[in-house]
């Protein structure tokens, strides 16, 4: 049995990349993991069936996170596969992990990029959980994935930051707000991680290389290195840690 046996998780843009490492870990540990995708349902079915080998449950939702409904729509079928996995509609662990980038510096950044960064990265998140209350049992875990960005000058992707930065500020109020339940709030702020979002950066030639050297060790993450912090704010061992943004960019620009 694992730290989150008989939990329930939903992780957003769990089909790929450090989704799918969170997904698979939350799964490891007991949970029955919600993998949400928008518009990859191949993939989401691939986390799934990755999970499912492993002896671990899981099913997929559907949500495209930015458009009319969307939460709703998440919601209504977070529903309908816990009444097919003959669970109650419930949540503890809720990990908003669903993102995407738009580069471009003030020059260039356009109102409808802003637009469709904020939507997902900031708006849904916020819905997510104020439609997840009636859900979220006492002593759920609430952890969002931010980015190293807030943190460092990122100036050829703006609005990706402005909108990361709005979801640490997020994090903040709803620890101070869900405390009194025993829910924790927490961000996660990875850096350079080798995955399809930024492979045009680390596929090019010396791409790698060049952004390996911005961590003291050396290396580009991996979505195990985030997926097992996430691990522990989501157990109960984290219980004492809230309203916090972890770094996890491995040491990048120290």
């Amino acid at each position: 049995m694992g730290n989150l046996a008989g939990r329930v998780a939903l992780v957003t843009g769990g089909g790929r990349g450090i989704g799918r490492g969170i997904a698979c870990r939350l799964a490891a540990e007991g949970a029955l993991v919600a993998v949400h995708y928008g518009r990859r349902e191949d993939a989401a079915r691939e986390t799934v069936e990755l999970i499912t080998a492993g002896g671990g449950r899981a099913f997929a939702v559907r949500g495209v996170l930015g458009e009319p409904g969307d939460v709703s729509a998440l919601y209504e079928g977070l529903d309908a596969g816990l009444r097919e996995q003959g669970e109650p509609a419930v949540l503890d662990v809720l990990v908003n992990n669903a993102g995407f980038n738009i580069a471009g510096g003030i020059a260039v950044v356009r109102p409808q990029d802003f637009d469709r960064l904020m939507a997902v990265h900031a708006r849904a998140p916020l819905f997510l959980v104020q439609q997840g209350l009636e859900r979220l049992r006492g002593g759920g875990r609430i952890i969002n994935i931010s980015s190293a960005a807030t943190r460092v000058a990122f100036p050829e992707s703006v609005a990706y930051s402005m909108a990361k930065a709005a979801l640490e500020a997020l994090t903040r109020a709803l620890a101070r707000e869900l405390g009194p339940r025993q829910v924790t709030v927490n961000a996660v702020s990875p850096g350079f991680v080798k995955t399809d979002m930024n492979r045009r950066r680390w596929s090019e030639p010396g791409g790698e290389a060049a952004h390996a050297a911005y961590s003291v060790f050396g290396r580009m993450g991996r979505p195990g290195d985030v997926a097992d912090i996430v691990a522990f704010l989501a157990s109960d061992d984290s219980r004492w840690v809230t309203g916090q943004c972890i770094d996890a960019s491995g040491g990048s620009f120290l």
